[in-house]
């Protein structure tokens, strides 16, 4: 699937899409940025409800296939236009972690 299927069967909304065709392998969530780095996977969308500029560099160091940020969070000023500068996809979800973590689940 990749992250415009995932957005619009998840009900999320784009901050930044630069690589919409980008195909999701997996999910990971969390919010410490140094864990994320270390653990995250390649292709995996990448909860957290971190929203400043620092979230682009580890989702390119990851490799993450996109940036979903819950519980209505939205990105820090800049943040989007940085994205669309990096190529790296922002999603934003309405939902807690957990629930926007079983949308993916169902949509993948």
């Amino acid at each position: 699937m990749t992250v415009q299927q995932l957005m619009e069967q998840g009900g999320f909304t784009a901050a930044a899409l630069p690589e919409g065709d980008r195909e999701v392998s997996g999910v990971y969530i969390g919010d410490l940025l140094s864990w994320v780095m270390g653990r995250a996977g390649a292709g995996e969308a990448w909860i957290t409800i971190m929203s400043n500029r620092n979230i682009v560099a580890v989702a390119m160091l990851a490799d993450t296939a996109c940036i979903l940020l819950a519980e209505g969070v939205q990105p820090d000023e800049g943040v989007a236009a940085l994205a669309e500068e990096k190529g790296v996809n922002i999603l934003c979800s309405p939902h807690s972690a957990y629930e926007t973590a079983l949308r993916l689940r169902d949509a993948l």
